[in-house]
């Protein structure tokens, strides 16, 4: 019997994917606001019933995919800025930048499609997403803020001006992946350029934040 249950979970969870997967490819030319539900079933060969076994409706498909572009790089990025720095004297500030921008190119090349779905629905029409995403960032700058908070640099911050920074930092990954989205291979390289030069500006204003308290 639990055998039986387990081919059925895995199979639930393959036509759960197969329908994220389609949706997805289905909105590198549309906005979620005018997918239709039997075009995402239709692609994946299920009945429209069988959609309702995995998603309340188009919004919580949309939420879904929120989670599968955006909560992987909490992690991976929260762990990059703890294996580096942003000390004054030292390479370790170069070398948050590059490792940073780095991370942000690799994504946009290896999920083109979750970056043009966030960049087009942070601001779409369906209010669920709008908000799942907003959640997620604001989760992934405070995530950011409390490894902030750990460097020697952060001391004398309050905690406003802690998630202030954070925020800078999230909202600059986002900013750079669209950038880098719509840059052909001869200008990606000016796009990352840009983008470490930013962020050098940012370490900067870090630096001397306090200068004048």
């Amino acid at each position: 019997m639990s055998h039986t249950l387990g081919i059925r979970q895995a199979q639930k969870q393959k036509t759960r994917q197969a329908l994220l997967d389609a949706a997805l490819q289905l909105l590198e030319e549309q906005s979620l606001s005018s997918l239709g539900l039997r075009e995402v079933t239709r692609a994946v060969g299920v009945a429209p019933t069988a959609f309702y076994r995995h998603f309340r409706d188009m919004a919580d498909l949309g939420v879904a995919l929120v989670e599968e572009a955006l909560s992987s790089l909490h992690t991976t990025l929260v762990a990059l800025l703890a294996a580096t720095g942003d000390s004054e004297g030292d390479d370790e500030g170069e070398e948050r930048i590059a490792a940073t921008v780095e991370l942000i190119v690799v994504y946009v090349r290896t999920h083109p499609a979750h970056v043009r779905f966030i960049a087009r629905e942070q601001h779409g029409g369906v209010q669920a997403v709008r908000s799942a995403i907003g959640g997620q960032l604001t989760l992934f700058a405070r995530e950011v803020k409390d490894q902030f908070a750990r460097e020697p640099e952060s001391a004398g911050w309050d905690e406003d001006d802690l998630l202030m920074l954070a925020r800078m930092y999230v909202d600059h990954m986002v900013m750079t992946a669209s950038a880098l989205l719509e840059a052909s291979p001869d200008t990606e390289e000016r796009v990352a350029a840009s983008a470490r030069r930013q962020l050098r500006l940012v370490s900067l204003g870090r630096r001397h934040w306090l200068d004048e308290r």
